[in-house]
Parts: C-alpha cells; structure tokens; sequence
C-alpha cells in the first residue's frame, strides 16, 4: 500500500456518526474474538477451515462449464504473446520481465532498442525463474533486480517465496549470467539494500531481535563490505521502533554522486539525511513532504501548505532550490508546479535536460516540459497527447538523452506504447495491444454524485452507448478511496471480456482518500473523516440508481486492499444499496489491524485502535465489529492469499466466519499463493478474477 489526500469540510465528532453503528462496536470487544485462531497463518486447524471454505467455493461457483470456458479465456489473455513488453533501460540494453503459458514463473530478459522496435523482437533469456525454481525446489516469485551504474554489471536480484513481500537477495553478474559465488546474499526478510558501489551496499534487514520496527520492516541501516560477514556490517543510521522504517540509498547521478538515508516515521511523514564526510545532515523540510535531489537542485513535494520567506506554498506543490545553497541555509525557491481545486501533480520525470510534469486535471492527465533556460523554468505543452484517457511517462535514460516512453490507456481503447524525445515533436507509436474484448458500441463517460457533505464525486462509467436507463443492467462499481491512490482510466482485457463484452456496466469512483485531485482530497478521508469515503461510494451507488442505470439487486461492488475495507463497509453499512459484494485481501478487524504484519504502518491513515479517542472513530469503520446477526446483507465473496504478508489473512477469514455464524450469504476462497496481490502467477490470476465474475454475474443478473 502506497500514497496520501485532503479536501475542505467539517471534522465530525463520534457522536456525529451512526449511533447504530458505534454502539454496535463498542458491544463487541477485542476480548470477545472468538476467531482469533483463524490468525494462524498456516496452523492445522486454519488451514482446514481454510480448504474446507475453499472446497464450498469451487462447488458453488467453478464447476460450470461457464466458469471453465471464462477461467480459459482471461488465462489466455494474460498469456498472450501480443501484450506490450514494458522495458527498462540499462546501459545497451532493454530489459523486462515477461511470464506467459511457457514460462508460469517467468522470463528475465533483455534485448537492444533496435530489435524492440520489431514486432516479434529477439530476446535473449537472462534468468529463467520456472527453470531456478524447478533446480532449487523453490516456487520463486519475481521481486525485480537493482543493477549497479554505470556499467549495469553487477545485480541485486530479489526473490520472493510465493509472492510474499519478504525475498532473499542474491548477487548475480549479468556479464557471466550467473550469480556470484560468495557474492552478497540475505535471507528471506521485508529487506532494503542498495548499491554504494561494487564492493559496498546499504542494507537494512532481520539482523536479529529488536531490529525491525512494529511494522515488520528494517530500522536499522547499514554499511556492508563484500567479503565480511553481515554480523560485522557497520551501523549508519539507527530508528526507533514505532517508525514505520529506515533506508539507506546512494544517488549513482555521474556527478552528483550523494549518499541518503531516510527515517519513515509514519507513512506520511518522513526525515532525510545526507551523509556527508562520514556525518549525516539533516535536510530541513517540512515533516510531511517529499524531497529528492535532481543534479544541482532540491525538489520538494508538499503534502501540507507551508508559509516560508514570506509566501505560502498551497498543499501539492513542487519546489526547486539550488541543493547546496539550501544545505547553506537559502530559502529561495522556484514554484515547478502548483495546484488547483480540481488539478493536481500526478507525477514527474527528470530527462537529461528537462522535467516532465504529469498533470491530473480533474482525472484527465496533461503533460507539459519544463526547461531551465538562463537559470529560469519555461514550461509548454508536450505535443501529441490524447485528450482523453490516462498517461504515464518514464525517461528513457535521463543521464544520456531526453527520449521518454509514454504509456496511453483508457477503458476501451487498447493501451499503446510510445517513444518520443522532447523537443522533437510527437512521439513514434513503437507496440499497442490487440482488442481483447469488443468494445464496439461501449462508451465512456464522467459523471458526478453529490456526497452527503454537499462534495461532488466524480466517476467513470463505461457502457453501451444504447444502454437501455431501466435500472436492469447488472453494474460493477469499484473503488479504493485511500492513501492517495488515483483510480484513473486503463485498459483490462479481463474487465472487458468478463464483465462488459457480456453487457455488463462498469464505474469507477473517484473517492476522498484518493490522489485524484491532490493532498487535500486525500486528507479529507483520513482517521476520523475515514467515513466520508465511504459517504461518497454510496453517493455513487445512489446517484447510479436515481439515472436509472441500474438497482440495487443489480448493483455490485468491489475492491482490493483497502478498497476491501471500503466494500466491507459498504456490506455491513449500507446493505441495501447492493446485489453482491466481493471484497479482496481486505483489512476488516479495525481493532487489531495494527497489531498483524504490517498493519502498524497504516496508522498514519486509518488512526491507532490502542488509544481510546482514536478507538472511538476507527470502530465506526471496522466491519468485523459492525456485522449484525439481524442485518439483511447482500451476498459477500472474500478472497485473500496464505501468503500474503502485507495484509493478514485473518481479516478475511474472521470476517467470514463470523457472517457464516451469523446465517449470512457468504463465500470464502484463499489462494495458498500469491501475496497481497493475490496470485503468484498468470494462472491463479485467472482463477482469482474467474471466481469474482463468476460470482458477480450469479448474483446480479
């Protein structure tokens, strides 16, 4: 889980929410838990319970002929040699990571800019995880490789048992393809590590009791030397353990090579230290905002407003400052971007000689260039872009040129991929994906719901463009509504194919606790107004039910992670605004969220259950303690992974072993791998994704 928001409105006391629903969690304490024994990730009795839930699942949903011909064809989707080959650069060469029917666990492999242009390029196979898996009797997930500049020799590849966030990290020289004899090399652990230089790494890791924060990652940073043992590793930096983590990073920019660490105190709010003459100096800045170096300068990010040298800098903004004249105490800034009620910086990416902004201007993305010319910043439009549906860019290599790939995607226009250099004019289309679902007649559109505060809500819906406004069309409504992630248009040839080629209607909401339109919209949703996300999904609900879209029994939800405490809620909260309900690796027991994996680091969005005025709000949101036996609920799927060490799996199974005492309509299926994203490979992606449509169309029909 990654990100932060905001927006203007009234903070509301406890004694402002549901008065059924706070005294129903203050009548059920942590004392009462009766399933806490389903928390034991892989004990005897969980694991039976487990396949004994998993068996009643498959009976009731995948012994269709249906089912398997679904299953079939969104496996052969995500297997599909014609999807785009995103690539990293690397010295010569372009790398990337590719799994398809063949290769289940996947391909590591590489080829030059020449052959990618092709439309079959030749590639030249790295490493083979199914073929390591298979000779170490390891089922290997990829965690990606940190290759060392600027000869791109030596490798620090992460590998994942299952797809658990926690990897061993091996040396692997890319010259010889192997992995270095004796070379670096830690066991499993939630690890951070990272080149200084070829004989010298940063790493933060399980180095024995008291060593990790509460959140289960490092807070210790190190400095390893080749050839010693890790025992001997010498201390750089030191946290505490309430933080949410340390680590250390070198910044390899020829020239401007500087060594950092950074303390994660919540996960909004950090410090960063220069080390420098064997000290480290604490940059100044605001405790909330981001800072990175870019050559000569500073850039700050800024969560919060800030008023400094007489000016005050809105919320979202991004600063520059000479780096070295800001050490020396200067407060002189160049304003690179600032905000809107309805815009905000999605991104931005340094080439050689610019800065790309990506810009989210009410969920339609704008990309402008920025050039410092005679020490100042001049920005226009980068030409070529849509006017319509999302864009991401990436700088090619911005040590060497200013080449950029740009990503375009949108609900039914299949994603392309492009090559362009700034200041050169419109970007070369270099790969797009085929159609993977027929999107003739499908149109999309943005619509907006008025909240319970009077906030307006935006939304996508993607649906015939005959769409008969009757209120019998079966509706997905999705949504995440937390730590500033923006749900922004793209392409899913598995949302297409499962869910809209079947006449279906699709909608995604853009819900405070979101990035969609800066820090503001994000913070407005958090801790105690945590409840005003999910105030404005059932305003979505509401407002697709008043256009006569669709009705409640054929109206569904769905979301992941957070978004799965988000559809919890709206289960136990609001029952008749729904016909079925998946919620995925979802965080549902509130009171205890803290206290599994790494729920402590969370806090600094939902809030800290162990103290009582914080208790008091976050109890109005934990589904686990609002479910009531009397309740007319909605069918409910939960799913989640044994091996998902991000988000424990007991919220799910506590929660749907409750319903299932309670009489209520629920489903359960754990995939045994996968981590927090569900499924360790193409074919439990599919499985996964089977099982909600499945379940959804049965429902909602």
């Amino acid at each position: 889980m990654r990100a932060s928001i905001s927006l203007l409105g009234l903070v509301l006391t406890v004694s402002q929410f549901s008065a059924t629903a706070a005294d129903t969690a203050a009548k059920t304490p942590e004392t009462a838990d009766k399933y806490r024994w389903l928390e034991d990730v892989t004990g005897d009795a969980a694991l039976a319970w487990v396949r004994e839930r998993n068996a009643e699942s498959t009976a009731a949903l995948a012994e269709t002929e249906v089912f398997k011909a679904l299953d079939a064809r969104l496996l052969t989707i995500l297997d599909s040699d014609a999807r785009i080959p995103y690539v990293d650069k690397m010295g010569g060469h372009y790398y990337n990571f590719w799994r398809d029917a063949r290769n289940p666990r996947g391909l590591w492999r590489r080829t030059t800019l020449a052959e990618y242009r092709k439309a079959e390029p030749a590639w030249e196979t790295v490493i083979d995880l199914d073929a390591l898996g298979k000779a170490e009797g390891e089922n290997w997930v990829w965690h990606g490789a940190d290759c060392l500049k600027p000869d791109y020799r030596l490798c620090l590849v992460s590998l994942s048992r299952g797809g658990a966030d926690a990897d061993v990290v091996r040396e692997f020289d890319l010259a010889k393809q192997a992995f270095v004899k004796d070379g670096f090399s830690l066991p499993e652990a939630k690890s951070s590590v990272g080149w200084i230089d070829a004989d010298t790494l940063f790493v933060g890791t399980d180095f024995g009791a008291g060593s990790m924060t509460e959140s289960g990652y490092p807070r210790i940073v190190k400095e390893w030397k080749r050839g010693t043992p890790l025992a001997q590793a010498r201390v750089v930096y030191e946290g505490k353990a309430e933080d949410v983590a340390a680590f250390g990073y070198r910044d390899h920019t020829k020239g401007y090579e500087r060594d950092f660490v950074n303390r994660a105190v919540t996960f909004y709010t950090d410090e960063l230290y220069l080390r420098r003459d064997g000290k480290l100096v604490r940059i100044d800045k605001p405790d909330d905002a981001s800072a990175s170096a870019f050559r000569d300068l500073l850039l700050l990010q800024l969560r919060s407003d800030w008023t400094i040298g007489g000016r005050t800098h809105a919320a979202g903004s991004l600063l520059a400052a000479d780096f070295e004249g800001y050490l020396a105490g200067k407060r002189e800034f160049e304003v690179l971007f600032e905000p809107t009620e309805r815009s905000t910086l999605s991104d931005f990416t340094p080439t050689l000689n610019h800065v790309i902004l990506n810009v989210l201007d009410n969920v339609r993305n704008r990309l402008y260039v920025l050039t410092r010319v005679d020490g100042k910043w001049q920005r226009e439009p980068l030409p070529g872009m849509p006017e319509f549906g999302t864009v991401s860019v990436d700088a090619v290599d911005d040590e060497e040129n200013d080449d950029y790939f740009l990503t375009l995607t949108d609900y039914v226009t299949p994603t392309s991929l492009l090559l362009g250099t700034v200041g050169k004019g419109a970007p070369e289309k270099l790969k797009q994906l085929p159609a993977f679902f027929d999107a003739d007649g499908l149109v999309v559109t943005q619509h907006e719901a008025t909240s319970k505060d009077g906030t307006r809500i935006p939304y996508f819906q993607v649906a015939r463009q005959d769409l008969a406004l009757d209120g019998s069309n079966p509706t997905l409504l999705y949504g995440y509504g937390g730590f500033e992630v923006s749900m922004v248009p793209g392409y899913s040839g598995s949302v297409g194919s499962a869910w809209l080629e079947k006449g279906g209607v699709y909608v995604v909401a853009n819900l405070r606790g979101g990035g969609e339109f800066g820090p503001k919209w994000h913070q407005a949703a958090l801790k105690a107004n945590r409840h005003k996300a999910y105030e404005d999904f059932a305003a979505v609900a509401r407002d697709l039910v008043a256009r006569k879209v669709t009705s409640p029994r054929h109206l569904g939800v769905q979301g992941g992670s957070n978004g799965g405490l988000l559809t919890g809620n709206m289960l136990v909260q609001y029952p008749e605004l729904f016909g079925a309900v998946v919620s995925q690796v979802p965080l549902l027991d509130m009171r205890r969220y803290h206290q599994l994996l790494a729920g402590a680091s969370w806090m600094g969005e939902y809030g800290d259950p162990d103290l009582p005025e914080e208790w008091a709000f976050i109890q109005t949101y934990s589904p686990y303690h609002l479910a009531k036996v009397a309740a007319d609920y909605p069918p409910v799927l939960f799913t989640t992974s044994t091996r998902d060490d991000r988000v424990h799996p007991g919220h799910a199974r506590k929660m749907t072993a409750l319903l299932m005492d309670q009489s209520h309509d629920v489903l359960y299926y754990e995939n045994i791998e996968g981590g927090h994203g569900g499924a360790a490979n193409n074919q439990q992606q599919a499985y996964m994704s089977a099982l909600a449509y499945s379940f959804l169309w049965q429902k909602l029909k």
